[in-house]
């Protein structure tokens, strides 16, 4: 008990401090009003954009193949770069190989298939070291019903934006004593305002007039409330845009209750908090394997199927694509080649919509190539 007395009398004495220190927090502006995350890649000898692909793990190359024919198929202007991402152990730690990253920074663009982390192992997710290799500060999780596919949900629309490089997932940790173990929320002013301020653009850019902060801060009242001063700062530079905050639960209670309400709003969050409830709203329109998701960066951005690598149906043409399509929708739309994402975005929704060529997991019998024939047909 002595021990354990002796461990905890600093941090309280850190955590009586903190409301003084609080008071003396810096309200220096990190970003400007540009637009922030923006897209500026190369093109090669043949006017195409470069794109680094990352095909993944057990069914990823099948579902990556589908893309390649779609988008030949739709003439769209990309140039795959297929690349490794295999970890490798660097300085003690896992990393991305150094060629892999000379790509995308070269590109500064990538489509993602899934990655798998093997369980309880030690080994750290390739898909979060992705992340902290490219400083993807936020991940764009849309999740929106799909016609003919029937959910207890109708009419589901929704946008959230999660803070992808710290909070709860910071990785600071360490055992205290035996049996004790920390772990450190970490939230900074310019992480949050990079986040907030990519949302409030978000929200303009695709016509949205509210954003809505999801937090904690009644309980977390220094970081989430961090976080929560910082967007109302933010907001005063968007007078066009709505803004107000909710807490967590209350979100998740009326979102599984009526979805609909928020299909006006772009929802922007910490960390975790982005995790569980971009899932969750997943589950509203039918799973993962129709979801798309966008880690945002500064200087590159890579998009990405959610989804496992289901390895025990690689190889057998049974794998939905879906998720990566409309992840590549977003990524040509991030990329400003907005005709060619709602030609082939179209194509997908009457695709399903038309419910005759679906694979099995969406209620049909197609094989992974003859779904992406159908899209193909529609074009």
């Amino acid at each position: 008990m002595l021990a354990i007395r002796s461990l905890q009398n600093p941090a309280r004495q850190c955590l009586r401090a903190a409301p003084r220190a609080a008071a003396t927090w810096s309200i220096s502006r990190f970003y400007s009003q540009e637009r922030v995350a923006k897209y500026e890649g190369t093109k090669d000898a043949n006017g195409n954009f470069l794109v680094s692909l990352i095909e993944g793990d057990g069914i990823g190359p099948e579902i990556a193949q589908s893309v390649k024919d779609i988008f030949a198929a739709a003439k769209t202007p990309i140039a795959w770069e297929p690349i490794d991402v295999t970890p490798i152990i660097k300085d003690g730690r896992t990393a991305i190989p150094d060629a892999a990253i000379e790509n995308i920074n070269k590109n500064k663009i990538a489509l993602k298939g899934p990655l798998a982390t093997p369980v309880g192992k030690g080994h750290v997710s390739l898909n979060l070291t992705l992340r902290r290799t490219f400083n993807l500060f936020a991940n764009l999780r849309p999740c929106r019903s799909v016609a003919g596919f029937k959910t207890p949900y109708d009419g589901v629309d929704t946008v959230l934006i999660r803070e992808n490089t710290e909070g709860e997932y910071s990785g600071i940790e360490h055992v205290v004593v035996d049996g004790v173990v920390q772990s450190i929320k970490l939230i900074t002013e310019e992480a949050s305002e990079r986040v907030l301020r990519f949302a409030f653009q978000h929200a303009e850019s695709i016509g949205r007039t509210k954003v809505r902060v999801v937090h904690k801060a009644t309980i977390m009242k220094m970081s989430d409330g961090l976080f929560l001063s910082v967007a109302e700062r933010v907001a005063k530079d968007f007078p066009n845009i709505e803004f107000d905050a909710e807490l967590l639960d209350n979100t998740c209670l009326k979102m599984v209750t009526d979805p609909n309400p928020y299909n006006d709003k772009v929802l922007v969050m910490p960390n975790l908090y982005g995790d569980i409830l971009s899932d969750m709203c997943a589950g509203l329109i039918g799973g993962l394997g129709l979801t798309p998701s966008g880690n945002i960066g500064d200087e590159c951005s890579i998009f990405e199927a959610v989804h496992g690598s289901a390895p025990d149906i690689a190889g057998k043409g049974l794998a939905n694509p879906t998720a990566l399509l409309l992840s590549s929708m977003m990524m040509l739309r991030h990329m400003r080649l907005n005709d060619h994402a709602n030609k082939i975005e179209k194509a997908i929704f009457d695709t399903l919509a038309e419910g005759k060529s679906l694979t099995g997991d969406l209620g049909g019998k197609a094989k992974t190539h003859e779904y992406a024939a159908a899209i193909i047909e529609k074009l």
